[in-house]
């Protein structure tokens, strides 16, 4: 069993930064890839990023790309988001999740486990 709890959430202006966290429990968490998805009030539950379970393949959804950046210490059990940059679009839930496809995925459907994810609200 996995268990997610992400923290990091919080508000801030557009043009800021802020760095989400993702702690994980189980033994096996070097064996899953990790991801973060997220989800803005009324719209489907969209994949942001994901790591493979080496942590040295990472993949982003186009609209973060080159100012979101996800990373993970397995030593640790830790997955991070560092946002920056942000915008008011950018605002939503955001949830992190662990996936057995080692390699990971853009598909919420191939994740096995999520966390209660945390806000995060950008203001203009």
């Amino acid at each position: 069993q996995v268990q997610l709890v992400e923290s990091g959430g919080g508000l801030v202006q557009a043009g800021g930064s802020l760095r989400l966290s993702c702690a994980v429990s189980g033994r096996t968490f070097s064996n899953y890839a990790m991801g973060w998805f997220r989800q803005a009030p009324g719209k489907d539950r969209e994949f942001v990023a994901h790591i493979r379970w080496s942590g040295g393949r990472t993949y982003y959804a186009d609209p973060v790309k080159g100012r979101f950046t996800i990373s993970r210490d397995n030593a640790e059990k830790k997955v991070y988001l560092r946002m920056n940059s942000l915008k008011p679009e950018d605002t939503a839930v955001y949830y992190c999740a662990a996936s057995r496809r080692m390699s990971g995925s853009t598909s919420a459907d191939d994740y096995d486990y999520w966390g209660q994810g945390t806000q995060v609200t950008v203001s203009s």
